[in-house]
């Protein structure tokens, strides 16, 4: 069998990070790779088990053994799927890279579509959960408002950030660096580079088995990366620009209270301290502490930036990586 490891030769490959699926993974491995074999693509299957505490590990080497085409990598404790893409990317070998979720609410049917998107010329193809089947007021709504947001401050015109399954060519996300739970803004993120990008709708399918390991407390770690991607999108070679906008704001809003003061005290020979000093001291107070939170928030994230760059530190470590080749040598040797 031709040997699929170069990037050269490889044509597509496909990046699933895994969490608790042992359920599933098999399934998910035959549909995959009867898809696969469909596009007539040399292809590869890239599993990032994130720290699973089933034998999902375990159904992933067996399924390496028996397939040169598997590479799968065990992570050294569960880093969280920003950090499993992340790794999926850099071991990837792919010209073009398609990630997508473990427990079958992705339909692998569907990778032809995105595969057709990336052959008309685009740089990334998002998915997009036209009808969903997540509860109205837990789900949806929360999830139509983020995507709304999302939209406006990136600038992209698309309606889900949410998914993962996606399509990449290589070449846009070699140099891309992941952090937080940046991974479902990784089309804002290329945009600035000026990458082509769409997206197709795709099925929302229920869960089959198993349950849900991402929860409504995802909602928070996300509107603070929304945050920073409007940082990094606009101000991150500026920052002056932004922390100067704050500065016109609290000079402006301390402009208007100081004239006021001053007005009640030559006009109405009103005493400063008796009738506005606590409330002037506490609202300052609590003006000053948000804007040093915010400040120190977006400085950490652009320290942290340099840190992880300078050092080409990744945000993941992989205890080892399993493929036919390995897997073989370590049976004859044991």
């Amino acid at each position: 069998m031709d040997n699929y490891k170069t990037k050269t030769q490889i044509e597509c490959s496909v990046i699933v990070p895994l969490y608790n699926e042992a359920a599933v993974v098999s399934e998910l491995y035959q549909r995959l790779t009867k898809v696969m074999k469909q596009t007539g693509l040399n292809y590869q299957l890239v599993f990032i088990n994130d720290g699973s505490e089933d034998n999902t590990l375990e159904i992933l080497k067996e399924i390496a053994l028996g397939d040169d085409r598997v590479v799968a990598a065990e992570l050294g404790r569960n880093f969280g799927q920003t950090a499993a893409i992340a790794a999926g990317f850099d071991i990837a070998a792919g010209q073009i890279l398609i990630t997508m979720d473990g427990d079958l609410q992705h339909s692998p049917e569907e990778i032809p579509d995105f595969l057709e998107k990336i052959n008309e010329g685009f740089d990334v193809v998002s998915g997009w959960r036209k009808q969903r089947v997540d509860n109205l007021l837990m789900r949806k709504i929360p999830s139509r408002t983020a995507n709304w947001i999302a939209s406006k401050i990136s600038g992209v015109d698309i309606h889900d950030f949410g998914t993962t399954f996606k399509a990449f060519r290589r070449n846009c996300i070699q140099n891309l660096n992941l952090y937080g739970e940046m991974h479902r803004f990784i089309p804002a993120l290329l945009s600035s580079s000026g990458a082509k990008i769409t997206e197709i709708p795709i099925k929302n399918i229920v869960r089959p088995k198993g349950t849900s390991n991402y929860g409504i407390s995802r909602t928070f770690r996300v509107a603070f990366d929304l945050i920073t991607i409007r940082f990094l999108l606009s101000y991150v070679t500026r920052p002056l620009h932004f922390f100067g906008k704050l500065a016109l704001y609290c000079i402006l809003a301390g402009t208007l209270i100081s004239g006021y003061i001053l007005y009640d005290k030559f006009v109405y020979n009103v005493p400063v301290i008796v009738a506005h000093g606590p409330l002037a001291g506490v609202a300052g107070l609590l003006f000053i502490t948000g804007l040093i939170f915010i400040t120190t928030g977006l400085l950490g994230e652009m320290i942290s930036r340099i840190y992880f760059e300078a050092t080409n530190k990744k945000i993941y470590s992989v205890r080892k990586i399993y493929n036919k080749e390995n897997l073989v040598s370590e049976k004859s040797n044991g």
